[in-house]
């Protein structure tokens, strides 16, 4: 699964993941969260912890006890984001224990995560409301560390995945709160599946909540809807079972746009907000 060129641009980094959609959420839209791995026979059977970000934004970690902690959302060289991580973790599996990884160097011969982890995991995703996962379980934990963790939990706004709309993720924004859903279709296509909802007035995913615009990211379309204050993950998972069956057969749709859909989308396109 090695790419060409260490600067060869990949579109979709994860394709070949298990949970490649949670994994894009994590390197895109949410502060604090895991997901467990574990390395190939072949490079040790080591456990690997896949985060959101690392103090210092370290890209790896190899911990006390052998294991690795693995930065999704580090700054990597190259093209590929898989490869950049591939390449920090086998790094770090050089490393003695306790020791970061600093600066990532790209080879012909760097591997890509698909190559170095165990692909037969589940990769579940754990979303957290703190960095106290970086806290290396066998180190000692010092009042600077722990200060060091409060300052880094100011920074985090709340998040949480929204049962029973799979790889969504409700965010207090502060003065907004929002639903981000990772969707592997193309933007054309989700484009259209909430402008045939909003022919039918029912592109809200409940009272008070709005459809403001999609961006890509690492190959997936993310869409993003308003929601009102105090709406909650609670508050949207209490639709979600409905809104994902309307999308679902929407985005499903190959017939073409009506009249009434085709003005729709006009406006949708018009008013939709950059996001990135």
């Amino acid at each position: 699964m090695s790419s060409t060129s260490t600067d060869a641009l990949v579109r979709r980094p994860f394709e070949g993941l298990p949970n490649e959609r949670d994994l894009v959420a994590m390197r895109q839209l949410i502060p604090a969260a895991t997901m467990a791995a574990r390395t190939t026979a072949a490079h040790g059977g080591v456990d690997v912890v896949l985060a959101t970000i690392l103090p210092m934004t370290w890209p790896a970690v190899r911990r006390s006890d052998g294991s690795v902690i693995l930065g999704v959302q580090s700054s990597l060289p190259g093209g590929d984001l898989s490869r950049g991580l591939g390449q920090a973790l086998v790094q770090a599996l050089a490393l003695e224990p306790g020791n970061p990884v600093t600066t990532v160097e790209l080879s012909s011969d760097s591997p890509r995560l698909q190559d170095v982890l165990d692909l037969d995991g589940d990769f579940a995703i754990a979303v957290h409301d703190t960095f106290d996962f970086w806290i290396d379980p066998g180190a000692e934990r010092t009042p600077e560390i722990d200060r060091g963790i409060e300052q880094a939990n100011e920074s985090i706004m709340p998040t949480a995945p929204v049962e029973g709309l799979p790889h969504a993720f409700w965010v207090d924004a502060g003065p907004k709160e929002h639903l981000r859903w990772v969707l592997d279709a193309e933007e054309d296509r989700v484009i259209d599946a909430v402008s045939r909802l909003h022919a039918r007035r029912v592109s809200a995913i409940g009272e008070g909540t709005k459809y403001v615009g999609s961006f890509r990211a690492e190959g997936m379309t993310i869409p993003v809807w308003d929601l009102p204050s105090g709406t909650g993950a609670e508050g949207v998972a209490a639709e979600a079972a409905a809104f994902r069956e309307r999308f679902e057969e929407a985005l499903a749709s190959t017939e073409p746009l009506t009249a009434l859909e085709r003005r729709a989308r006009g406006g949708i396109v018009a008013r939709q907000v950059t996001l990135r």
